[in-house]
């Protein structure tokens, strides 16, 4: 009898504590979700779901409060979901809409639930199942009205898949449809840019004069300097877009200057992302952390978005005007690209969503990413330092409202030419070569770099450690890009090509140890 109490009397505390785990799944996102932007009294709540930080969300929800008040004479509340980065948005978004439409196919159209159901109703590249067409003609939600922030690639797989929609306000646009080979709004009016961004390199000057580098990087290869050894931040591509589409860039600029070879230049992008690599201090998760560290001295230099460098240069700018932080984009080294906007299928709130995109897109919205704090129309507390999408807004007579006046996209000979038949179907490819080259093989990887510089660069192990036919042009497009279609043949071919970078750094380190 005893036993017997003693066995209800676990399984009841076993029940109490899966009743406490269940609370604190249902209360941890309550308590993590950022201070909503309005009022308690609010006619309508706007929810929105994004990557940018709380400086745009302060000043985009503080304007559209007042904007809308205006317009309508109703009260909107702005309901901010930052869940991560955009690869994890996208990863939520995805989620999201599964379980919605499982339950419209399950419990609304009374249709059994599959593995193929799952696989066909957010597919492009299956148009006539069945499955997809009920999504495509469905409002099924995920509970959220905007998409606001990111990259192109990612909001063009969104639309794609049919969880952006068409918009009104995203059609007929007053700037450019592309420019410099980067598309800036999509012709169905499923996104469009909300602001234009470069990628390029900060640095801290102190830190960069204390490793005797002289003067300010300003190639991407300079951040393969044997004098930055251990003072290089970068950010992981698979877990971070916009340090995917940095690593991009530099391979966009050294296909360029192998004239227009892929296979050449995609070659020396490798070696040369191979060498910065081996000056990494680490491979964050957050690309936001990267101006952190180069800020505070725990870095020399890294590779960044221009609104990161700039905002964070802004931030620590001392009463003279200099900053010990700096950003600069490498020369021909970017292209400007868009960072979009969109209306999620099923949005609760369309009206007030649609709204809210006109504004970011009016001159009203606009001037809140690069005009002064304190000036007409400006922001009111940060200077956002991001780039307008509006070209009339780089007219001479704005040139003193603007924090970056000397940086124009829109001029001729501003930015370089980004050629998406190079290397746009590779995005997910680049992140992949950099985790199995770099990363998963990071402290290998830094051990044969430091037996190089320390050795002189002995000819057989630099040779050897500039061998990279492992991941060349050809098996990226032909043998790496099929395969991370497939979870289980990704997983393998990350080890394989794990286990042969590992072995290959410690080739080289014995090679330069014996001054080979």
């Amino acid at each position: 009898m005893l036993s017997c109490f003693s066995k209800m009397h676990f399984f009841k505390r076993q029940e109490i504590w899966v009743l406490l785990a269940l609370a604190v799944v249902l209360l941890v996102p309550v308590v993590m979700r950022p201070k909503q932007t309005g009022t308690a009294s609010a006619d309508a709540t706007l929810v929105i779901i994004t990557p940018h930080n709380e400086a745009v969300r302060y000043e985009f929800g503080r304007a559209f409060v007042d904007y809308y008040f205006q317009k309508t004479g109703k009260r909107v509340q702005i309901d901010w979901r930052t869940p991560g980065g955009t690869s994890e948005i996208t990863r939520y978004l995805a989620s999201a809409y599964l379980g919605a439409f499982q339950n419209e196919w399950v419990n609304r159209l009374r249709q059994p639930w599959s593995a193929q159901v799952e696989a066909a109703f957010d597919n492009p590249r299956a148009p006539e199942a069945p499955a997809r067409k009920a999504f495509l003609e469905s409002n099924v939600s995920s509970g959220i009205d905007l998409f606001f922030g990111g990259g192109t690639y990612d909001y063009a797989k969104q639309a794609a898949a049919g969880r952006l929609v068409t918009c009104p306000e995203l059609k007929n646009l007053p700037f450019p449809q592309s420019a410099g080979g980067e598309v800036y709004w999509d012709p169905e009016g499923r996104w469009a840019g909300a602001a234009l961004s470069a990628f390029g390199i900060c640095y801290n000057v102190d830190a960069l004069k204390n490793a005797e580098f002289p003067g300010t990087p300003t190639r991407w290869s300079a951040l393969a300097d044997p004098r930055l050894r251990g003072k290089i931040a970068l950010a992981d591509p698979t877990q971070s877009g916009s340090a995917a589409k940095a690593f991009e860039m530099l391979i966009q600029q050294q296909i360029a200057e192998a004239g227009g070879d892929p296979a050449e230049g995609w070659r020396r992008a490798m070696r040369l992302i191979r060498r910065i690599a081996g000056n990494a201090r680490y491979f964050s998760d957050a690309a936001t952390r990267i101006v952190w560290d180069v800020e505070s001295g725990d870095a020399a230099a890294g590779m960044a978005i221009d609104f990161y460098g700039r905002f964070q240069s802004e931030a620590v700018r001392r009463p003279d005007g200099t900053s010990r932080l700096g950003y600069i984009t490498p020369a021909g080294g970017s292209s400007f690209g868009a960072d979009p906007i969109g209306l999620l299928r099923g949005a609760p709130n369309p009206e007030t969503a649609r709204a809210f995109i006109a504004f970011v897109l009016s001159p009203e919205g606009q001037k809140l990413w690069n005009w002064k704090v304190g000036t007409p129309g400006g922001p009111h507390k940060y200077a956002l330092r991001r780039l307008p999408v509006l070209p009339e807004l780089y007219a001479p007579e704005f040139t003193a409202l603007r924090s970056d006046p000397e940086v124009n996209p829109f001029a001729p000979g501003a930015q370089a030419t980004y050629h998406p038949d190079w290397t746009g179907s590779l995005f997910y490819v680049i992140g992949f070569v950099v985790q199995t080259m770099a990363i998963d093989s990071h402290q290998e990887l830094v051990a044969a770099w430091n037996a190089l510089i320390e050795h002189n660069f002995p000819p057989q192990a630099t040779a050897l450690f500039d061998d990279v036919s492992a991941v060349d042009y050809i098996i990226a497009v032909e043998t790496l890009k099929p395969a991370l279609s497939q979870k289980i043949e990704a997983a393998q071919l990350a080890r394989k090509l794990g286990d042969k970078f590992r072995a290959q750094y410690r080739e080289v380190q014995a090679l330069a140890r014996a001054k080979l």
